[in-house]
């Protein structure tokens, strides 16, 4: 199917939220076999998934002194199964149950080689049925996925330009598939609250790590029924006073509910100049929380980076 490269695809909820669930799902499973492989890391980002010229990646997993690697590829509609080995397996992304995709990814595990056991419950996620006995979720709309796909390719790349404007302590760009997210997260540096956990399908003791520290956090999710629509996030843990008050761009505005200040999707798909706004608003409401919460934005903040050039030292 041809791409519309130069343009921010539509993604209204409704049109693909059978498609939206079921994709959801199955890149949990893909997920939770990185996670059952992979060292713990700060933060659970040993456990994300990377946008890829093609999708979504796992990037190179451990397994058994070896590597391998899982992708969705979004342009031939496969799941691709790679090992350092030389070993590749898959089978193509259509219209299946979870159980039928769970069944199927466990069959390439074993071509690869690879003895793994995952947590069959998927994560955060209310009433969430076990994936070897999910036979209610199985829609696939290629060319809705092909178009979620297409956004993240441009909102990574804004999310990236952000990222490099910061000296401190700062996440990759990563999607996490346990909330269905691409995000990336700048740290003050000092050590926050304990966070009371409470998030369903996610035990409090992962929540409290990842919260560990003090975050401006922000990024991108397409919907889900309780939130039917596309939509960018920025919230800030804790939340400082002043922060939901703060100035952002025409057309954001601070959820209560949430605890988060959001911006449509679609607003910034329309837009003359999407790029420049999504930045502005990743800018502006990380200065609310770096402002409100005194952090050192002196010693923690750069130029954003170019391509081939140094960063000049100040």
């Amino acid at each position: 199917m041809p791409l519309e490269r130069d343009t921010w695809p539509e993604l209204p909820y409704e049109a693909w939220r059978d498609t939206a669930a079921t994709l959801h799902l199955w890149t949990q499973i893909a997920g939770k076999v990185r996670l059952s492989l992979t060292p713990w890391v700060n933060h659970s980002w040993q456990v994300p998934l990377y946008v890829s010229a093609c999708g979504l990646t796992t990037s190179p997993v451990p397994a058994a002194g070896e590597l391998i690697e899982l992708e969705f590829d979004f342009l031939q509609h496969r799941l691709l199964a790679r090992s350092s080995r030389g070993t590749q397996s898959g089978f193509a992304l259509e219209p299946q149950t979870v159980a039928d995709f769970y069944g199927r990814m466990r069959g390439v595990l074993q071509e690869l080689g690879v003895a793994v056991t995952i947590n069959e419950r998927p994560a955060e996620l209310r009433d969430a049925i076990p994936f070897p006995q999910d036979r209610s979720h199985g829609a696939y709309d290629a060319a809705a996925v092909q178009r979620f796909w297409r956004a993240l390719v441009k909102i990574d790349t804004v999310l990236k330009l952000f990222r490099s404007g910061f000296l401190g302590k700062v996440s990759p760009t990563h999607f996490f598939w346990g909330s269905f997210d691409l995000a990336v997260t700048r740290f003050s540096g000092r050590r926050a609250p304990l966070h009371p956990g409470g998030i369903p399908g996610l035990a409090d003791a992962v929540t409290r790590e990842a919260y560990s520290h003090e975050v401006s956090s922000a990024g991108f999710w397409p919907g889900n029924d309780a939130f039917p629509r596309a939509a960018f996030y920025s919230y800030a843990w804790p939340e400082p006073p002043g922060f939901s008050t703060a100035a952002v761009p025409p057309g954001a505005t601070y959820n209560t509910d949430l605890g988060e200040f959001i911006l449509p999707y679609e607003q910034v798909r329309q837009a003359a100049d999407p790029q420049a706004l999504l930045l502005e608003f990743l800018t502006r409401t990380y200065e609310a929380a770096a402002d409100n919460g005194h952090w050192d934005r002196a010693a923690l903040e750069c130029e954003l980076g170019v391509p081939g050039r140094v960063r000049p030292l100040s």
